[in-house]
């Protein structure tokens, strides 16, 4: 397919989600992302997404003497 029909058509759909409601909104931004992927743009949600990983916990040493009250 050329390269003007998914950009338009991704264009399209952007410009109907303008105008419709939540539900409708979010399924045409998607179909407009797809079209975006088959031209090898990644997507606003994509670029967007970037995670924090938590911090490596650190556990501590397990002590030879585990109780301070034994003999």
């Amino acid at each position: 397919m050329d390269v003007e029909f998914y950009r338009s058509f991704a264009q399209q759909a952007r410009d109907l989600a303008d105008k419709a409601d939540p539900f409708t909104r979010k399924r045409l931004l998607v179909l407009a992302e797809k079209y975006d992927a088959k031209l090898g743009k990644p997507s606003p949600a994509s670029r967007n997404l970037q995670r924090m990983l938590p911090l490596p916990r650190t556990v501590p040493a397990v002590s030879s003497i585990s109780d301070a009250g034994e003999a």
